[in-house]
């Protein structure tokens, strides 16, 4: 293992980090080969946010998957979007999130208000 680290800059670069991480996966940290994997990491993480950055996701889709994640009905969206017909509008996107319905989703489900404000998507992938 060489004791040099360089800049990833190319498709090659970043595939060659990707060998090493998966040969130094499972190292303890704080070794040499413990901390080697961590600024590979690093690296990898800048290189894929710049070369392969992700959409966040719909707003809708982000309610969904709270609500899969923490076991919630529609009926537990109830206090926070409105009455059980206001909830399927929302969730059918026949209805977009109101300010108050963002500050209580974002509040009490912990998603993330930039997610939130995004425009929804008329179908979902």
């Amino acid at each position: 293992m060489k004791n040099d680290v360089r800049p990833i800059r190319t498709e090659a670069d970043y595939n060659k980090a990707l060998a090493e991480v998966e040969k130094l996966w499972g190292t303890k940290l704080g070794t040499p080969k413990g901390d080697r994997l961590d600024v590979l990491a690093t690296l990898i993480d800048a290189y894929e946010a710049e070369h392969y950055p992700m959409d966040p996701p719909d707003p809708i889709e982000a309610i969904k998957f709270r609500m899969e994640s923490q076991g919630l009905t529609r009926k537990d969206l109830e206090p926070l979007i409105g009455t059980r017909t206001r909830v399927a509008e929302v969730l059918n996107r026949k209805r977009s999130l109101s300010i108050g319905m963002i500050r209580r989703l974002h509040t009490e489900l912990q998603i993330p208000a930039d997610v939130l404000i995004r425009p929804t998507r008329r179908h979902a992938a």
